[in-house]
């Protein structure tokens, strides 16, 4: 499967150390009524279950053709749309994304936003069939993602 853009949205350092502090006060619990080496066990498993977690709450935004005739499409998270089926793509800085997620939402769009994650892109959905209005997606890079998209619907229209 040929992917134009990549990019899995990691929780940022502050969420991370969070679970670690965590699975390390878990671990810590266990010394008084086990043994160290109990605890310790405890705590390398709390460490493993944070990791799993954490990477289970962070979706892949791709841009991808699944087979060579099926064009480009959007993948976020789990959900997917082609980009024939897209508008222009609006990059959103911080402040923008904030308004996108608060006083601008229409409550039929389409999100896969995570908090730690300041910025992203709006996506106009152009197919009449489609109730969904937009679809509203965070990544770290909003450039480099509208890029692929304006690249990969070009390509679409061209070929």
């Amino acid at each position: 499967m040929p992917t134009v853009y990549s990019e899995r949205l990691w929780p940022a350092a502050w969420v991370w150390a969070g679970g670690v502090l965590v699975a390390l006060t878990l671990g810590v619990v266990f010394v008084p009524a086990t043994s160290i080496p109990v605890a310790v066990v405890v705590g390398a498993l709390a460490l493993v279950g944070v990791f799993l977690l954490l990477r289970s709450w962070s979706p892949v935004v791709r841009v991808v053709e699944p087979t060579p005739d099926a064009g480009l499409w959007l993948q976020a998270g789990q959900s997917r749309i082609p980009l024939a089926a897209l508008g222009e793509p609006v990059e959103l800085d911080e402040d923008g994304m904030r308004a996108a997620l608060g006083p601008a939402l229409d409550a039929r769009s389409h999100r896969v936003t995570r908090g730690w994650v300041g910025s992203g892109v709006r996506l106009p959905v152009t197919d009449p069939r489609d109730p969904v209005p937009y679809w509203l997606v965070s990544t770290r890079s909003p450039a480099r993602l509208a890029a692929a998209l304006d690249a990969g619907r070009a390509v679409g229209h061209d070929g």
